[in-house]
C-alpha cells in the first residue's frame, strides 16, 4: 500500500490542479476562483507538484 499512496497522492495533485488552473483561467464557472489569477499560479504549482512526486514515486520503486 504504502508504495501505491505517492502515486495516488500525485494523481489526486495533478486533478485538484487541474481543476483550480481551469477555475483561476475561467474555463470553469460558478466559485470565487473563477477569473482569479491566484487559482491558476496555485494549480499549475500543484500539477508540477504531482508530476515530481509521481516520478520520484516510480523511479523509487523500481530500485
Amino acid at each position: 500500500m504504502s508504495k501505491w499512496l505517492p502515486i495516488v497522492l500525485g494523481v489526486l495533485l495533478i486533478l485538484v490542479g487541474g481543476v483550480w488552473t481551469g477555475q483561476g483561467l475561467g474555463y470553469i464557472t460558478g466559485s470565487f476562483m473563477t477569473g482569479e489569477r491566484l487559482w491558476t499560479s496555485i494549480g499549475l504549482v500543484c500539477v508540477a507538484g504531482g508530476i515530481v512526486l509521481i516520478i520520484w514515486a516510480a523511479r523509487r520503486r523500481r530500485t
